[in-house]
């Protein structure tokens, strides 16, 4: 099985920024190291931030969330949140896609 993860929340409109920021530090540290069969997005709105999270070998999420650069996005988080998060993880199996790597 595949790991399908989505997280949505609010921040404080002060913490918005910060946020984006130590988020952004997870595409860098990704991008650099480059871990095969994920795919892993980021969507704002405002202070309304969308986590989007592809596992296409296990189910798990380990290979996003043991990152040195993600422990310290989670570091403070619940002190940026406006909203607790959202989080919807799900053991599915993948039967075809566009733009996740795949063939």
């Amino acid at each position: 099985m595949q790991r399908l993860t989505t997280v949505r929340y609010s921040t404080r409109p002060e913490a918005a920024a910060d946020n984006e920021r130590l988020s952004r530090a997870v595409f860098d540290q990704l991008r650099a190291e480059a871990p095969d069969d994920i795919a892993y997005a980021l969507f704002r709105n405002g202070d309304e931030f969308i986590h989007l999270f592809v596992n296409l070998a296990n189910d798990d999420s380990d290979v996003l969330t043991e990152t040195s650069s993600f422990r310290a996005f989670q570091t403070g988080a619940e002190a940026r949140w406006e909203t607790r998060p959202d989080v919807s993880r799900q053991s599915v199996e993948l039967i075809d896609s566009y733009g996740l790597g795949t063939s």
